[in-house]
């Protein structure tokens, strides 16, 4: 059995998933302004927008002078700028709206065996903290999805400066655990942010992969998670 005291948590895609594409989300919002735009459209010019501010402003712009609220505002408005809507007045309405719509759980769902999973992790003594690419919107998502209240800290790259897979934002939810890493393990769902980086500072990791998903060779099966039920009687078998 794995000596640990710390269990550290991503959210997207392993905790949460959004309810539906964000294409969807985003064309809803425009018909209730009167602005026909397809799911299809959105969700591509969304993938591009988000990307070329990734890339130009990483980490939700931290250190370059923006807030994550104008980082995103600005990818909403752009998604809808390439997708051939201009009028000024409605973009900021619809970014406004949408920005505030995805800090709650109506866009958000639980995945299936996280609720089990977590409160029987926390039986067993284990701490618990969220380590996530994610703004500061995250504390209330959580809270709003019932599940801020298995963590004893949430660290999201906003706060913390740095995002994954970036060592540091690993030790600084090791300091705020106070353990040692070889006494922890990060459960995500992405190889390289996740599990790689997790393992780069001594910590155990476990990649949450689906079946069907590709696999990486470098991944022994005892450390997928085929479904997050499966993570105890991994940690149990060492």
């Amino acid at each position: 059995m794995l000596r640990l005291r710390l269990l550290t948590w991503d959210v997207k895609d392993t905790l949460l998933r959004l309810r539906q594409p964000v294409g969807e989300s985003y064309a809803a919002e425009a018909r209730a302004h009167g602005v026909r735009v397809q799911p299809e459209a959105l969700g591509q010019s969304f993938r591009e927008a988000y990307g070329a501010q990734s890339q130009r402003f990483p980490n939700y712009g931290q250190g370059r002078g923006l807030s994550s609220r104008q980082w995103w505002l600005h990818v909403v408005e752009q998604t809808f700028r390439l997708s051939g809507v201009h009028e000024d007045r409605v973009l900021t309405l619809m970014a406004e709206n949408l920005y505030r719509d995805f800090c709650n759980a109506c866009n958000w769902e639980v995945l299936p065996g996280a609720v089990e999973t977590l409160s029987r992790c926390r039986q067993r003594g284990f701490r618990m903290g969220v380590v996530s690419n994610f703004d500061n919107r995250l504390e209330n998502i959580l809270c709003q999805c019932n599940l801020r209240h298995h963590f004893e800290f949430v660290l999201t790259s906003e706060d913390a400066g740095f995002a994954k897979p970036d060592r540091r934002i690993f030790e600084k939810a090791l300091c705020l655990g106070g353990v040692p890493p070889e006494q922890a393990a990060h459960v995500g769902d992405n190889y390289t942010r996740d599990y790689r980086a997790a393992r780069a500072v001594g910590m155990h990791s476990f990649l949450l992969r689906a079946v069907g998903q590709d696999k990486e060779p470098e991944v022994p099966p005892k450390h997928v998670l085929p479904t997050l039920d499966h993570l105890l009687a991994l940690i149990e078998r060492g």
